[in-house]
């Protein structure tokens, strides 16, 4: 039996274009399948668990990240390499403190980080920067492991845009953060800005007493990954133009910034870390004006190691031009389905901004939109979210903004809204 799982690669699109069309639609479909337990624990991997704990994180908000900590450390594998670290205005390694680098977990260091982890308290501010610069720091020293970072924090972070801004630059690509934030006094902003540089996922804990549920749930989907790095890499024909490449389940992540030049046609995409999972992808090419039935290769989609240049999958991306315009015309029910989720995103990230802002009228047409488009999408749970900031009369379809919104509810539609959902069967 292969050691890694069997990679697949398939492409969702309507190829066909009027005359005048340009633009090339496509969703990729890439799974992993195999013997994900057997797998992971022959795989090589990092882990570095950081707790927020500044002065903000006092009394049982440290006693559940402490008990979320340490369900971390109970929930590796033996033989994963690890270190826990202190968040305040600066990051402090807490375990392991007498050796440089990682331990390796095993019955007796993880029972030295949780005396380690009991006798964090809260006191100093909050650096988000610098507890992923440390994280970075500790992890490099593993290159070909599975690297990852999950970080939780209730505050706001203290330091500077440019100081944080260049943080993510320096580190985006070498690991994977997952980041949690607790309780209404954080900013999902700065937590999607790690995910986004970080290939991550960002999320809210909304009852603090859940936390260490979470540390679970994200430690278990880190121990389950078995390939360390996977790239898309997409070529596209001289005078195309390659306009976006954005991850749309599970979650939405804009790849496009992050491309690598393998050569003035081709491009590489990080995805990160992968296990036993399905996720997809939309990607736009912009291609020359063509004649009537002419066919090309709009795109060359590959799913490759970037270390051993590797091939895993691969797929074509075609574009024909036709003069039926019921051909031309149908739209493909997967470009089409996550064409409306990644609208969804953008109205309520539209919306929520121009509330904070006072622009009422912006931020109801926007929300309004919203709240259609969940309930024709089928996105109830967004819905729900949606009726508690904004108020719409089904009859008339008049929309107002509510006066009072719990903080913690607005907070949970901004984190919810890049969480996608998969398109139902047809007839189901």
């Amino acid at each position: 039996m292969s050691d890694q799982p069997a990679f697949t690669l398939t492409i969702d699109q309507n190829k066909y274009l009027p005359l005048d069309g340009r633009e090339v639609h496509a969703i990729l479909t890439v799974s992993a399948t195999g013997a994900a337990t057997v797998q992971a624990a022959s795989t090589e991997a990092a882990e570095v668990i950081i707790v927020d704990t500044s002065g903000s994180m006092s009394g049982s908000k440290i006693r559940e990240a402490r008990m979320a900590a340490t369900t971390a450390v109970q929930t590796l594998r033996d033989g994963v390499h690890f270190a826990v670290i202190s968040g305040t205005n600066r990051a402090r390694v807490v375990y392991p403190t007498s050796r440089d680098g990682l331990a390796v977990a095993n019955p007796a260091t993880r029972a030295e980080a949780e005396r380690a982890i009991s006798k964090l308290t809260a006191h100093g501010g909050t650096a988000i920067g610098a507890w992923i610069k440390m994280a970075g720091h500790l992890l490099t020293a593993h290159p070909s492991a599975i690297k990852h970072a999950l970080l939780m924090t209730d505050g706001q972070n203290n330091e500077g845009e440019d100081t944080f801004a260049n943080v993510l630059a320096a580190w985006s690509g070498k690991f994977v953060v997952d980041s949690l934030g607790v309780g209404d006094d954080w900013v999902p902003a700065e937590l999607r800005k790690v995910a986004e540089a970080m290939l991550g996922t960002f999320d809210f804990v909304r009852n603090q007493e859940d936390l260490p549920e979470y540390f679970r749930r994200l430690t278990q989907a880190s121990m389950s990954k078995t390939v360390a790095e996977l790239s898309l890499r997409v070529w596209t024909p001289q005078a195309a133009r390659l306009k976006f490449v954005k991850q749309v389940s599970p979650t939405l992540l804009d790849l496009t910034g992050k491309r690598t030049d393998v050569n003035p046609l081709t491009g590489d995409y990080p995805t990160g870390s992968w296990g036993q999972e399905e996720r997809e992808y939309h990607i736009c090419v912009e291609v020359p004006q063509g004649q009537i039935g002419q066919e090309i290769r709009a795109g060359w989609v590959k799913l490759v190691r970037p270390d051993t240049q590797e091939v895993l999958a691969s797929g074509n991306v075609l574009a024909q031009w036709t003069d039926d315009l019921a051909a031309s015309t149908q739209i493909n029910r997967k470009v089409a389905h996550y064409t409306g989720q990644a609208e969804l995103h953008d109205l309520i990230q539209e919306g929520l901004s121009a509330r904070a802002m006072g622009d009422a009228d912006t931020a109801t047409a926007r929300l309004a939109k919203a709240h259609r488009l969940a309930e024709e999408s089928g996105r109830e749970d967004t819905a729900r979210l949606l009726e508690k900031v904004v108020e719409v009369d089904p009859a008339t379809g008049t929309a107002r903004l509510r006066r009072h919104v719990d903080k913690a509810d607005e907070i949970e539609l901004d984190t919810g809204s890049v969480r996608t959902s998969r398109l139902r069967k047809e007839g189901s």
